[in-house]
């Protein structure tokens, strides 16, 4: 973790583009009460093959008009170089100076890639293309990528994927820092002392996390799961109980040395406050 504590600790919270009116209503309130926060930046998320594209720029554009940093996630899987040509000069001229790169999940029905098949083409692209002019964050995955053939494997595509001029990491959300650790630590033997912050998830709904989790690899340790189990449709104990567990969790990541944290809010302030509120963070 020694790569780790060198880097100045910061904050960043993840949205998705909303769907209604309603959500986006809710979404403008959202964002005020984390702004006061003070975060590095927002991150918006990118459909697979680009379907929420436009809903993925104006959320970018609300979150810049209210005076923040934002940063849209980006997906090469079923795109060409001509569209991930138009989608960063679009990018750049609209003032955005930060990037989320990710291979993504190849759209239901698509048999083909497109012109980019793993993330660190996509990252030596942007930088042919950009230069300098993106900070960019790539994924990592302490627990592994699911579709990876291997730990060692998936360590080698996370160093390719620095290498190819990535700034930092985001993880994918986990609930042992151990992962965490080891992860980092192995990368390290690889030469990769960039920043890696972790992917905080809150636990609010124990059946959407359990879908989830399935999906992405991401391990629900025995113990909590019985416990989320265990508390049926009581939705207050199971916040309760996350709150706890998912602040002690960053406790000890933010202690060991992480350079800050970044929250999957699901477009919801509240569970997000209550951990930061927990860790003394202020704001």
């Amino acid at each position: 973790m020694e790569t780790q504590r060198k880097h100045p600790q910061q904050f960043s919270f993840e949205f998705f583009p909303p769907k209604t009116e309603e959500g986006r209503t809710k979404l403008k309130a959202t964002l005020e009460q984390l702004g006061a926060l003070q975060p590095k930046y927002f991150s918006v998320t990118f459909g697979a093959g680009g379907s929420t594209q436009q809903g993925t720029f104006d959320t970018v554009k609300m979150i810049m008009d209210a005076g923040y940093e934002a940063a849209p996630h980006l997906s090469c899987i079923g795109s060409t170089r001509e569209n991930i040509r138009a989608i960063l000069e679009k990018y750049r001229t609209a003032g955005i100076r930060r990037i989320v790169a990710l291979r993504g999940d190849m759209p239901s029905g698509m048999r083909e890639a497109g012109e980019f098949h793993h993330a660190n083409e996509l990252v030596a692209f942007i930088r042919e293309t950009t230069g300098d002019h993106f900070h960019i964050e790539v994924a990592a995955y302490p627990e592994f990528h699911p579709q990876a053939p291997g730990a060692r494997a998936d360590m080698a595509y996370f160093r390719d994927k620095m290498a190819a001029g990535a700034n930092s990491a985001i993880t994918q959300y986990f609930f042992n820092p151990d992962a965490y650790f080891r992860f980092v630590e192995d990368v390290e033997k690889l030469g990769v002392d960039a920043p890696i912050v972790p992917g905080i998830m809150p636990i609010t709904n124990y059946t959407q996390l359990a879908r989830f989790s399935d999906m992405c690899g991401a391990e629900i340790p025995r113990w909590i799961r019985k416990r989320l189990e265990d508390f049926g449709d009581d939705r207050d104990a199971i916040r309760a109980f996350g709150e706890d567990v998912v602040s002690e969790l960053c406790h000890q990541l933010l202690e060991a040395g992480a350079p800050g944290l970044h929250f999957y809010t699901m477009n919801q302030a509240g569970p997000t406050l209550a951990i930061w509120r927990n860790l003394g963070l202020g704001g």
